[in-house]
C-alpha cells in the first residue's frame, strides 16, 4: 500500500477512472469503491446494489451510493454475473468509508471477459501515476 495525496492505493488491485477497484480471487472479481472515491463522497448513508444473478456490462451502472448531499452511480469496471452482494454495507453504509478495501466491498461477480476487460483498467503502477494527477 502506498499513500498518494492522502489516498491509499493498494498493490494487487485494478482501478477504474470512476474510482472503483477490482480484486481478482480465482475466477471471481470483488468490486468496491476506492479510498479516493469514499473520501470525496464523505458520509455514505445508503447503498443500492444489484440483485444476485443479474448480468452487468462493463461501463454500465452497477448500483448507487447516497450521501447526505448527492446520489452517485457506481460504474461497473467489468462485465459479469453478480454472484454475491455485501449485505453488510447495505445495512451499514459507513463500512465503505471506514474500510473501502476490506469490509466495505460492494459485490462479487463472475466475470465474462476478465482478462480482456482488465486491460482497460489501471494496475498498481498506472494507478499510482494517475493518483498523482488528482487533487
Amino acid at each position: 500500500m502506498v499513500r498518494i495525496n492522502n489516498y491509499e492505493v493498494i498493490d494487487g488491485l485494478y482501478y477504474s477512472e470512476n474510482h472503483v477497484w477490482v480484486r481478482v480471487e480465482h475466477d471471481i472479481a470483488v468490486i468496491g469503491i476506492t479510498d479516493y472515491g469514499q473520501k470525496n463522497l464523505k458520509e455514505i448513508v445508503n447503498v443500492v446494489l444489484p440483485d444476485l444473478g443479474v448480468f452487468i456490462n462493463q461501463g454500465a451502472v452497477l448500483g448507487s451510493l447516497e450521501t447526505v448531499k448527492a446520489v452517485v452511480d457506481v460504474i461497473a469496471p467489468l462485465s459479469g454475473v453478480v454472484k454475491e452482494v455485501n449485505e453488510k454495507v447495505k445495512s451499514k453504509p459507513s463500512l465503505i468509508n471506514e474500510d473501502p478495501y476490506g469490509e466495505g466491498w460492494l459485490v462479487k461477480i463472475t466475470p465474462s471477459n476478465l482478462y480482456g476487460e482488465l486491460l482497460r483498467l489501471m494496475d498498481f503502477s498506472k494507478a499510482i501515476e494517475w493518483y498523482k494527477t488528482l487533487t
